[in-house]
C-alpha cells in the first residue's frame, strides 16, 4: 500500500496565474493540468461557459513534493482561509474508505466518497478540527 499527503490549493478562478507564479519562484515543473471544459460533461452539474477554462486539477512538482491546484467549481463558495486542503493519496480503496469514515466523525462530508471518472474512490471531508481532506484513490480498478 502507498500513502502520501499533498497540499492542495483551491483558487478563485486564478489557478493558472498561481501555477505560473509558483513555477517561476519555486522552480517547479508542471506535471499535469486539466480544465473543467476538458472533463466529461455531467448533466447534474452544468458548467457555465466562463468556467470551462478554469483549472479542474493541476499538479506541480516542487523538488520532491507534489503541489496540487484547482479553481473552485462554479457555484461553490470560496474565501481566503479555506483554499488550502490536504490530499490523501493511496492505492488501497479499502484504506481510503477507512480514513474517510474516520475523518467524517464529528466533521462534515463535502463530497461523499465515490467512484469518479478519475478515481475508484474520491471524496472530500472537513474533520472536527476544521481541516479539509480530499481522499483520492489512485488508479481505476
Amino acid at each position: 500500500m502507498s500513502l502520501r499527503l499533498s497540499p492542495y490549493l483551491v483558487m478563485d478562478g486564478n489557478a493558472r496565474e498561481a501555477i505560473e507564479f509558483y513555477q517561476q519562484v519555486l522552480d517547479a515543473q508542471l506535471v499535469f493540468s486539466q480544465s473543467f471544459g476538458e472533463m466529461p460533461e455531467n448533466p447534474d452539474f452544468p458548467l457555465p461557459a466562463e468556467a470551462k477554462d478554469h483549472v479542474a486539477h493541476a499538479m506541480l512538482k516542487v523538488g520532491e513534493t507534489d503541489l496540487m491546484f484547482s479553481d473552485t467549481f462554479p457555484g461553490q463558495p470560496h474565501q481566503s482561509g479555506n483554499q488550502v486542503t490536504i490530499c490523501i493519496s493511496t492505492n488501497d480503496k479499502e484504506k481510503a474508505k477507512q480514513m474517510f469514515e474516520a475523518l467524517q466523525q464529528g466533521g462534515r462530508v463535502n463530497m461523499p466518497l465515490q467512484e469518479t471518472f478519475f478515481s475508484p474512490a474520491y471524496g472530500s471531508v472537513t474533520d472536527k478540527f476544521g481541516v479539509t481532506f480530499q481522499v483520492f484513490t489512485e488508479g481505476l480498478q
